[in-house]
């Protein structure tokens, strides 16, 4: 089963942290990324850039329109995220609890499976 682990930063938690701990941080997603190659888990993980630099797209009479900044104006937002592949939900939800993240508050983690993918509904 395929699970997206969406991780959810708050830009103010973030900057309240030390260097050390964002260090921490930064070493916790190493060996976790090492962990889930080690067990075959990991299919892709990506870090998002800035919400500033976002732009949102969408069609209007025919024609894109293109704004600057993010969709919504939310103190939070999609930062990066894991994709896996594991056997059940427990799994993941395991697997998630294990984001450095996860033992930070302000900060949350979201697993959700994936329902469609490469032209296929997942099962």
């Amino acid at each position: 089963m395929k699970f997206l682990i969406g991780m959810h930063i708050n830009p103010a938690v973030l900057d309240a942290l030390t260097d050390e701990e964002k260090a921490a941080i930064g070493d916790g997603h190493g060996r976790f990324i090492e962990a889930l190659k080690r067990s075959g888990e990991l299919i892709t993980t990506q870090a998002l850039a800035d919400p500033s630099q976002a732009a949102v797209v969408s069609v209007r009479n025919g024609q894109p329109v293109v704004t600057d900044g993010p969709f919504l104006e939310a103190k939070e937002y999609l930062g990066g995220f894991y994709l896996i592949d594991c056997e059940n939900r427990e799994r993941a939800i395991e697997l998630a609890a294990r984001i450095p993240d996860a033992a930070i508050e302000g900060l949350g983690i979201e697993v959700r499976q994936v329902m469609f993918a490469d032209g296929q509904l997942e099962a």
